[in-house]
């Protein structure tokens, strides 16, 4: 049978270990302190950081140009990125963000139930194929207040498949403008 002496020891080590610990945790927080962001959240990246260059670039072609040249398909695999708040599926219901089937020719803010952001409400007017470029460029720059969280695509070409890609999903697809 162990006496009250070794009991004591084993006890004093113990509590002397968890003291000790609880120390070392207490200065090695002091001596690396977290910082805690002003804003918290991830900022993304934008648009205009992507385009820097030392190549000056060459003239835009116009969107109707650029749509003549686009592929669907390709627009398609460009837009898996969007299906993380987008539903591209007819009947769908909205996401983070509202369903896409559709929207080339569609009111802005109209689907049923989706809390839009005020800024994109007061826009009005329907989704012209020129409107979604302007919007996938660079959402907050176009419509100011959207609520929006992607930085924007800075690919002409990208932006002109993904819209012959959106246009396709319609019970009445858009004619795309003559080049």
């Amino acid at each position: 049978m162990m006496d009250s002496f070794e009991f004591n020891k084993i006890a004093g080590g113990v509590l002397g270990t968890l003291t000790l610990t609880m120390m070392l945790g207490i200065a090695a927080h002091m001596i690396f302190a977290p910082g805690v962001p002003a804003k918290p959240g991830y900022d993304l990246p934008s648009a205009a950081a992507e385009q820097t260059s030392a190549t000056p670039s060459a003239p835009a072609e116009p969107l109707p140009v650029l749509l003549a040249k686009a592929d669907p398909v390709k627009g398609q695999a460009f837009a898996k990125a969007c299906g993380a708040c987008h539903n591209f599926e007819k009947g769908q219901g909205a996401k983070v963000g509202p369903p896409l089937w559709g929207v080339v020719g569609r009111q802005v803010a109209s689907v049923a139930g989706f809390n839009y952001s005020d800024a994109l409400k007061a826009k009005g007017g329907a989704w012209t194929m020129d409107d979604v470029n302007k919007f996938i460029t660079n959402p907050k720059a176009y419509v100011a207040g959207t609520k929006m969280g992607f930085a924007g695509e800075g690919s002409p070409e990208k932006r002109a498949a993904i819209i012959a890609y959106l246009d396709k999903l319609s019970d009445n697809p858009e004619p795309l403008p003559k080049p």
